[in-house]
């Protein structure tokens, strides 16, 4: 008898979301000058695009390039750092692995191996997806 039957549940699968929220580094911004957050689809390839900046970062620390070409690339205060490291390495580096991880969809965090000469050094970088661009947000070399 299907009177006394417990009643079927349909279970509806719902895939987790975690969103990003856009590093404000302590700055107290309005509702419409906070950054939009956007999905790692409808940015820019990733190995491609962290490539293309380490090498920079390398060149600017070498003293090579003008930190100005990264402006847009960098959140301002991660910016004010890599002017002061401007020239502070004797030669550009030679960038040996780059090891990358998603842990939300817009957010990277990478660690790229660097050679000096015999001294081999890391650079840990953390990009998040804001206003439809990759934006560093952290820049370290260790």
């Amino acid at each position: 008898m299907d009177l006394f039957a417990p009643p079927t549940q349909v279970r509806v699968e719902q895939s987790t979301k975690l969103y990003l929220v856009p590093s404000t580094f302590g700055e107290e911004l309005e509702a419409d000058e906070m950054p939009l957050p956007t999905s790692a689809t409808a940015l820019p390839e990733l190995h491609a695009w962290t490539m293309k900046f380490i090498v920079s970062v390398v060149e600017v620390w070498a003293g090579r390039r003008q930190p100005a070409q990264l402006i847009s690339w960098c959140h301002r205060v991660i910016y004010m750092e890599l002017l002061r490291a401007s020239g502070s390495q004797k030669e550009i580096g030679k960038i040996k692995s780059i090891h990358q991880s998603e842990p939300l969809d817009g957010i990277c965090e990478s660690t790229a191996l660097i050679r000096y000469g015999e001294r081999l050094r890391a650079v840990v970088i953390r990009f998040e997806g804001v206003d439809g661009r990759w934006l560093c947000t952290a820049l370290k070399m260790i």
